[in-house]
């Protein structure tokens, strides 16, 4: 993560440029370690985020909106005493340090105006965010309070003197291009030592420093670039994982990753920050979720796999049937108390032996096989149901295992949770707050080459309102055959027929629907499509299950129309 003292400077300068002489209009606090300010300034309305948490350190503007606990935590309506309404005089980085400083001059419940400083310590698990007087030195808050049992060098606590953290033994990179001794070595060093005896650069700057024939010129150079705000914010983004590594200048060693651009340091940041949290955060939500789908997904299997030797041992009943009826037709051959007797099958006109049991009367034994024979034929019929009943479990839990692994928001986790205590496999959670909004429906949309747009549902909940409530009947069905995926329509206009639609139009919506199911790595995937009109949902039928007739079949491969992709792709 390249929040270092570069990108620390590049970003004081930056919000220095736009919030200096704005005033501070509303202070939130999101979470225990998320602060919001929003400044008013002649440009106009802006929010700055600063966060302490471990992986989410920064102080960068922000458009995203945040949703704010109904009781502000007391460091958040601490701030609004002390430097709401204030003024904001300067923004700037201390030394080269990754600690940006906002000085505020507000005005006291008497009248009388007085200089308080807002600190950002950009630190990893260490970052905080602490409020200081500046006549006096002393602490007035920190969002973390740090002890004397945390740290006895430095504490972090109301009416402390304020202490930075201890400075590193590095020459700082502002002055590194001054210092005699790294000019003397720099042509030989690699990454490790520049790391090693400049403060305030990242890893991947180091190795960049390294790689080039002057490391101690071109860092001086983009110094002089920040200073004269010539930057701008690049991100690297892996296909795969999401964002790899941010800076306000290229790193040539992540050539290989997608390269995105910004034209402000804020963009950039909160980018790279809001995909990684939001990735992140939904992996930890989704995860138990994802363990109890696939306990109960196990489960079903096993019982799948009973039922059908159950089911095998009922069908080869038909021995009993025959034993009853030879025993019935040779009763009087039989000795009383024998253990087995060898009669001729006149099916076959082969000897056979039947087992006794010595305690009854071969009458009694007859009737003991038609009594088996019997149990066995209901009992066919009873498994039959129930296997039918646990293969559309199994399908079902394939499909919202598939929903949890593309869920890339938490709104869309809170959603398949709901769907399963409403299906019974999980505790409805008790709703803490019951204004909680119901869902809004958001399929994704994506256009096709020929301009015709398809719809894609996200869960099994959305695709049942899309097929189901959307979508008109003349309307086109698509899904994969036999593997889990999504609902896809291709809207048709009114009088429009399947006929209508060109082949390349039904190819590229099948692929969609290919992409959006478990077969994305395959090739050569078989996908349906019907108008609506011919897809019902039966009664009782769990969500996203539904059957259809008059179906076609096409074979594609897995694809999304050029220019789009699943993160990409409009919402209604």
């Amino acid at each position: 993560m390249a929040f270092d003292g570069i990108f620390t400077m590049g970003m004081a300068e930056e919000l220095k440029l736009r919030l200096s002489s704005g005033k501070i209009d509303k202070i939130y606090q999101p979470s225990p370690e998320d602060l919001v300010i929003q400044v008013h300034t002649r440009q106009g309305n802006f929010r700055l985020i600063g966060s302490c948490g471990s992986q989410s350190a920064r102080v960068c503007l922000t458009e995203d909106r945040y949703q704010n606990p109904v009781t502000p935590p007391n460091f958040c309506m601490l701030l609004r005493k002390y430097i709401q309404g204030g003024r904001i005089t300067d923004i700037h980085q201390k030394d080269s340090e990754r600690i940006l400083e906002m000085d505020i001059e507000a005005q006291t419940e008497m009248g009388f105006m007085v200089s308080r400083r807002l600190i950002f310590e950009i630190m990893g698990k260490h970052s905080n965010i602490v409020l200081v007087d500046l006549q006096s030195g002393k602490i007035l808050d920190s969002i973390k309070h740090i002890s004397i049992d945390v740290n006895r060098c430095r504490q972090l606590l109301p009416g402390v003197i304020y202490q930075y953290p201890p400075a590193q033994e590095k020459v700082p990179f502002k002055d590194a291009a001054e210092d005699h001794t790294l000019v003397a070595v720099s042509h030989e060093t690699d990454g490790k030592y520049l790391l090693d005896h400049i403060g305030g650069i990242s890893p991947a700057i180091a190795r960049e420093l390294a790689g080039s024939a002057d490391p101690l010129g071109a860092l001086e150079k983009i110094v002089e670039d920040v200073r004269q705000h010539r930057v701008c914010g690049v991100v690297y983004v892996d296909e795969k994982t999401g964002p790899r590594e941010f800076h306000l200048t290229d790193l040539p060693e992540y050539d290989g990753l997608e390269k995105k651009t910004f034209p402000s340091l804020s963009e950039a940041a909160e980018f790279y920050f809001s995909h990684r949290i939001s990735s992140n955060v939904v992996k930890q939500k989704a995860l138990p979720l994802q363990r109890r789908v696939k306990a109960a997904l196990d489960k079903a299997l096993l019982k799948k796999k009973r039922l059908g030797e159950d089911l095998l041992r009922a069908e080869n009943s038909d021995k009993y049937r025959l034993y009853g009826e030879l025993l019935t037709a040779n009763i009087h051959a039989i000795q009383p108390g024998a253990a087995q007797v060898t009669v001729t099958n006149y099916y076959t006109g082969e000897p056979i032996t039947i087992p006794l049991n010595q305690r009854f009367s071969p009458s009694k034994n007859a009737q003991h096989y038609f009594k088996k024979y019997s149990k066995a034929r209901t009992a066919i019929h009873e498994k039959q149901t129930q296997l039918q009943e646990t293969e559309e479990d199994i399908q079902y839990l394939n499909s919202i295992l598939l929903n949890i692994e593309r869920a890339d928001t938490e709104e869309a986790v809170d959603q398949i949770r709901d769907e399963l205590a409403e299906t019974g496999y999980i505790r409805p959670q008790k709703k803490k707050d019951n204004r909680r909004k119901k869902p809004k429906m958001s399929p994704l949309t994506y256009v096709l080459s020929t301009g015709e747009k398809v719809l894609v549902g996200r869960n099994n909940k959305e695709n049942d309102w899309l097929t189901t409530k959307h979508a008109s009947k003349n309307d086109l069905w698509f899904h994969t055959k036999d593997i889990p995926g999504s609902h896809v329509i291709l809207p048709l206009q009114p009088g429009q027929t399947a006929e209508d639609v060109s082949p390349e139009t039904i190819y590229e919506a099948a692929s969609v629907a290919a992409w959006h199911s478990k077969a994305r790595e395959s090739e050569n995937v078989p996908v349906d499509f019907v108008p609506v009109r011919h897809v019902k949902k039966p009664s009782g039928a769990k969500p996203g299950m539904v059957i259809f007739t008059h179906n076609t079949t096409v074979h594609v491969t897995p694809k999304l129309p050029e220019g789009s992709g699943s993160a990409g792709a409009d919402q209604l």
